[in-house]
């Protein structure tokens, strides 16, 4: 995989507390391709410190590109008047992010969908798709572990079929692959193009699967997840997209936020490339 790009998602740095312009100073300085961004701190960002002018001008002198954004509306959900203030919600955010030059959304189960067929929240996530398509960005079907619906790969593919969609793009995350019982030999089931953007993180054995936390994620390569495998099956999809990086541990100690991100950026070197 020589030619993946590494992105930092900000998730990694929030013991940190920086605001988001100093996110991307740090993903930058320590050499990383791209930045995730959480909307909430962009928003944060621009009601108590800056202007989207300031915002634009630092990614622009970073050099790095805002791949992906982290957010929560709820574009599926049992109670369609719930679903229908998430499609508001989403316009507003995929339209600000737009603004920034992110290239795309992330879109997990965050609504209540444990009672909704697949097909149902396929038709959503079409709905959804056709409105992040006027507005011109990207958004990423995710799927998390611990969902009561969409918690596995595979359930992310039914929908991505389901959708009628040419050309749906997946998050991919093995903390969730691994929490919601997902085989890794599914990935070779995927080609380059059906992934959006894949995370990287490591789990260690203990908590156990049933009541690990996102908390408990570890850098790449010192838990137990088969790390080797899945950068196996990357290659041989040829998947040149990026790894991003999202940890959400909460005490790094005595190290800065400039230093755990170059860990983190020689951790996914050492684990990931062949």
């Amino acid at each position: 995989m020589r030619d993946v790009k590494f992105s930092l998602n900000a998730s990694t740095l929030f013991p940190f507390d920086l605001n988001v312009i100093d996110q991307i100073k740090v993903a930058a300085h320590a050499g990383f391709d791209g930045i995730e961004l959480w909307v909430k701190d962009i928003q944060e960002y621009l009601e108590k410190e800056g202007s989207i002018k300031e915002l634009i001008n630092c990614i622009e002198a970073s050099g790095i590109d805002v791949v992906n954004a982290i957010t929560f509306f709820k574009w599926s959900d049992t109670d369609e008047g719930t679903r229908q203030q998430g499609l508001k919600e989403a316009e507003r955010e995929m339209t600000l992010v737009k603004e920034i030059g992110c290239k795309a959304v992330a879109a997990p189960p965050s609504g209540d969908m444990a009672a909704l067929p697949l097909q149902k929240i396929a038709e959503h996530f079409s709905e959804l798709t056709e409105l992040a398509n006027r507005i011109g960005i990207d958004v990423y079907l995710e799927f998390w572990g611990k969902a009561p619906k969409l918690s596995t790969l595979s359930e992310a593919m039914i929908i991505a079929l389901e959708s009628g969609l040419p050309d749906v793009k997946l998050l991919v995350d093995p903390f969730h692959m691994y929490t919601g019982g997902s085989h890794f030999s599914g990935l070779a089931y995927l080609k380059s193009e059906h992934i959006g953007i894949f995370h990287v993180n490591d789990y260690p054995s203990h908590p156990t699967r049933k009541s690990i936390t996102d908390k408990d994620r570890v850098f790449p390569g010192d838990g137990i997840a088969p790390t080797a495998e899945v950068a196996n099956y990357l290659e041989k999809i040829n998947y040149n997209g990026y790894l991003s990086l999202e940890l959400f541990i909460e005490n790094y100690h005595n190290q800065s936020a400039l230093e755990v991100a170059r860990y983190g950026l020689e951790k996914m070197k050492q684990t990931y490339l062949r």
